[in-house]
């Protein structure tokens, strides 16, 4: 079993703390279906070859930076070599600073497997990046269904403070959960940014809960583009689970790619 990056560092009353979804994205990530997968994928013999270039793995709304620091410092032994480059984009700054210090201690603690960190960013979803760059994208997005959708950090947030209100941490933890209608507002908008941000070899990880209908979901992914456009076929499976719950999946990871 792979070590847990250390986040003790993290500020959980404005952070979101690592949880059952994290942890069933780094067993699911980890797990030998899936490290096979992205290193068929993935792997090249050097980081040069201009024919495979280096991949970019990138986390969504990393929070503590778990998930992204993990993928980082085990970039070896799920990919098949070291030479990727992973990054993050966070709406929080908060989160951001937290992800930052997290994959940094947690490369230094494995340098001979880790890929190569660059940093966590802060942005609405994709929109800090070009078209067709990303190679791998986790999403745990926040999937619980609630009434609205909370509007984005108040400008005052948008740069770190040292000191900040119970209600403006409380505004920050409810953007890592609060999912709007179904759960799926936020991951809506994610899915429909896939086949412009991912490249053609890409492939996107989606945590989804059972009320967020995974079997619609996966059905509109599987019908998005087409062949004739040069898109090919989209393909979405679940690849992890926590269990069952009154019959339904609690929790489960979709790999999506085509």
């Amino acid at each position: 079993m792979l070590p847990t990056p250390d986040t003790s560092h993290v500020p959980y009353q404005r952070v979101y703390e690592p949880a059952e979804d994290s942890f069933l994205l780094l067993d699911t990530l980890s797990s030998s279906s899936e490290t096979a997968f992205l290193s068929s994928r993935f792997s090249s013999p050097t980081s040069s070859s201009s024919a495979t270039p280096t991949p970019l793995v990138l986390e969504v709304g990393p929070g503590s930076g778990v998930v992204i620091a993990f993928l980082t410092a085990h970039a070896s032994t799920i990919f098949g070599t070291p030479h990727v480059l992973t990054t993050a984009i966070d709406v929080s700054p908060f989160a951001c600073a937290a992800t930052n210090l997290t994959v940094r201690k947690a490369v230094t603690e494995n340098l001979a497997t880790a890929g190569s960190w660059t940093s966590a960013v802060q942005g609405d979803l994709v929109t800090p990046l070009r078209a067709g760059s990303v190679d791998v994208l986790v999403f745990n997005p926040p999937y619980v269904p609630t009434p609205d959708l909370p509007a984005p950090p108040p400008t005052k947030l948008q740069e770190l403070r040292e000191k900040t209100t119970f209600e403006e941490d409380s505004h920050l933890l409810e953007l890592t959960y609060a999912g709007g209608r179904d759960g799926m507002e936020t991951t809506d908008r994610l899915i429909e940014a896939l086949p412009e941000v991912l490249s053609q070899r890409g492939v996107a990880y989606i945590l989804l809960c059972a009320q967020n209908k995974p079997e619609e979901v996966k059905e509109r992914i599987r019908k998005m583009g087409s062949a004739q456009e040069g898109e090919g076929e989209w393909k979405a499976e679940t690849v992890g689970t926590s269990g069952k719950q009154a019959g339904w999946e609690k929790l489960q990871i979709v790999r999506v790619w085509r």
